[in-house]
């Protein structure tokens, strides 16, 4: 029987071992993690991340060929193949802070693999990596072999947040790169085999080992970059009285373009995209391409204006002030269908608003109150650390509270901020909240779900990304 261990519980570990016990009912799968509240979490009923259709498959499989242990070292010895999913931070300090990848939880799991072993092992790349992280994976684990010998395998993940599962099931493509020697094509064919039990072979590309780390950084970027891309035409849209909905819809019918992540937004979030693009940008200035460098920092520096831009609407239109208002803000996480908040754009609008001293009621469907004060309080690259070397949150931001329904953190507000586009935002009463707010209401759309027409109808001054602006907000400047 071939055993598989992973060594991380998180976002991609989880997921991705679970499915791959359900395709797979002849190899053992463990997943391993030095968090006990998160492995506890994995074998309770109430999983530690939420992500549609991931709850049924963890019952199915749990117990049977699909095990979730901090164990670490005794599934690590007894794994044939070994799948590292560990944070990899942006370094903070120290040489390429603010831009290289802090490969800390990364050495230590290799030196552990190195310590526990006693048989070959093929060990797989699954976080998002720098180019050449392999050749010092393979210098750590060959300085202290013993006689073993290790297969180095890069095979990012490629998931979105809200369809991993699906993504899981019918991958666009499984990529695999590894060593072009007889030892590395048969580790390829090796994981290539667990793969195949459910992905049609055409879909499995194998590549070399950088090719197949680059390919990840270079997949974020060029989705961060349509993404800066529409914002960025979103804001002349605003200055011209052009629609970016319609811009996007006449954009995305050219079949070399297509539709897909051309939807104007408060900009983007989530744990990849940020991170791989300073990644992409460390990498190019360490090998001597500074304008290459500069092109993608680009695509950043659009998604930071986008959410100052924002505030500064708001800021702007409600009298160039919201000291003591009460802003309701609805959604946190980075996007629908997920609890995730890592790099979530709500979280520098609300830092943002709270700098202006407004009072903000947050209400999100799938994010905690301690996640969302925890979000607020730390430091930037802070969320991509274990829990438990994460600041503590502190007791209670005053200006922040955290409401348990829409209606609530609208009542008695002055205005709405959308910053997540949960479905359940569409459908809300908002003749039922027009009536609960200060006056004038305002509602500021940053995913555009609203009907803006009805809501003003109803009395709202509406504010939506991209789209032909208000009377009210003409007349305001568009910088605070």
């Amino acid at each position: 029987m071939v055993k598989i261990c992973c060594i991380g519980a998180g976002y991609v570990g989880g997921p991705t071992m679970a499915v791959i016990a359900l395709k797979c009912p002849a190899i053992e799968v463990a997943v391993v993690d030095i968090s006990v509240p998160r492995i506890a979490a994995w074998n309770s009923d109430q999983l530690p991340i939420y992500e549609p259709g991931l709850d049924e498959i963890v019952k199915q499989c749990r117990g049977k060929n699909l095990f979730f242990s901090t164990a670490v070292e005794k599934h690590v010895a007894e794994a044939d193949i070994i799948f590292v999913s560990v944070n990899t931070p942006t370094k903070t300090r120290g040489l390429g802070a603010g831009k290289a990848a802090d490969l800390t939880y990364w050495e230590s799991a290799a030196r552990m693999i190195a310590d526990v072993s006693k048989s070959d092992k093929i060990v797989v790349e699954k976080s998002t990596v720098p180019v050449k992280t392999a050749e010092a994976i393979e210098k750590i684990l060959a300085h202290n072999s013993k006689g073993i010998k290790y297969q180095i395998l890069s095979n990012p993940e490629f998931l979105a947040e809200g369809t991993a599962i699906e993504d899981l099931f019918k991958p666009d493509r499984v990529l695999i790169g590894g060593r072009e020697t007889p030892d590395g094509q048969k580790a390829i064919q090796a994981l290539k085999a667990v793969y195949a039990n459910w992905v049609p072979e055409d879909r499995i590309i194998t590549t070399n080992l950088w090719s197949a780390e680059l390919s990840k950084l270079a997949a974020n970027a060029f989705l961060a970059q349509r993404i800066s891309s529409v914002n960025a035409m979103s804001a002349l849209c605003e200055a011209t009285g052009a629609n970016i909905s319609e811009v996007s819809h006449a954009v995305g019918k050219d079949t070399r373009i297509g539709p897909k992540f051309l939807n104007a937004s408060v900009g983007f979030g989530g744990s990849c995209f940020q991170k791989d693009i300073l990644n992409l940008v460390y990498i190019c200035e360490c090998n001597g391409l500074p304008e290459v460098a500069d092109y993608w920092k680009q695509v950043i520096k659009v998604n930071d204006y986008q959410k100052s831009r924002f505030v500064n609407r708001v800021v702007s239109s409600m009298f160039n002030t919201v000291s003591g208002k009460k802003i309701a803000i609805l959604g946190f996480a980075f996007k629908k269908d997920t609890g995730d908040t890592r790099e979530t754009a709500a979280i520098d609008v609300c830092n943002g608003l709270l700098g202006d001293k407004a009072h903000l009621s947050i209400y999100d469907l799938q994010v905690t109150e301690e996640q969302i004060r925890r979000d607020l309080s730390m430091k930037k690259f802070d969320w991509d650390h274990p829990i438990h070397l994460q600041p503590m949150s502190p007791a209670a931001a005053k200006e922040v509270s955290v409401a348990w329904d829409a209606y609530e953190a609208a009542k008695g507000a002055h205005g709405i901020c959308i910053l997540t586009e949960w479905d359940e935002f569409k459908t809300l009463d908002y003749k039922k909240i027009y009536d609960s707010m200060q006056k004038p209401a305002f509602l500021f759309d940053g995913r555009n779900v609203v009907d803006a027409g009805k809501l003003r109808e109803i009395g709202f001054i509406v504010y939506s990304i991209g789209k032909p602006l208000d009377s009210w907000l003409k007349d305001m400047p568009a910088v605070a």
